[in-house]
């Protein structure tokens, strides 16, 4: 595991907006411009930092955010997280403490062809051994923020 120094989490809170310029980070921490980037492209390759774009649920119109807790009937849990992962319309699977071995996050959209009932009948049947579902659809959020990949 790597650790994280105090001018990489400076650079990192820097980067909620990840379209700001390293320049501007830069003057704002009294670093380089290239210390920015090298460390930047390092966390990237370490797998520690992920630049993407994010979209609120609650603007944008026909897509519905889901969490699922699914209990399985194998304690294969990371294995079983991963492929959840390869699902259409799963953007992240947790491993977890609790009455379930993993919290599923879905974005769904109709006009995609990707229903809740679409996602249980053409995705879901892919996995074995899953032994209980819950769904949790998300009415409201504050401060949800999801990858777009339906």
């Amino acid at each position: 595991m790597v650790r994280l120094d105090d001018t990489n989490k400076a650079i990192i809170k820097e980067l909620r907006d990840g379209r700001r310029p390293y320049s501007a980070i830069a003057e704002d921490l009294g670093i380089t411009e290239n210390t920015v980037r090298s460390r930047v492209n390092r966390m990237c390759e370490d797998g520690i930092l992920a630049i993407s774009a994010l979209v609120d649920p609650e603007k944008v119109p026909g897509i519905q955010v889901v969490m699922m807790g699914v209990k399985l009937k194998t304690m294969e849990l990371e294995e079983k997280a991963k492929e959840f992962c390869r699902l259409r319309g799963v953007f992240s699977a947790t491993v977890v403490t609790g009455r379930y071995d993993l919290i599923v996050h879905l974005l769904l959209a109709e006009s995609e062809g990707l229903s809740l009932l679409d996602f249980f009948r053409s995705e879901l049947v892919k996995i074995d051994e899953v032994q209980e579902v819950e769904t949790f659809v998300v009415y409201q959020s504050h401060n949800l923020w999801v990858p777009y990949c339906i």
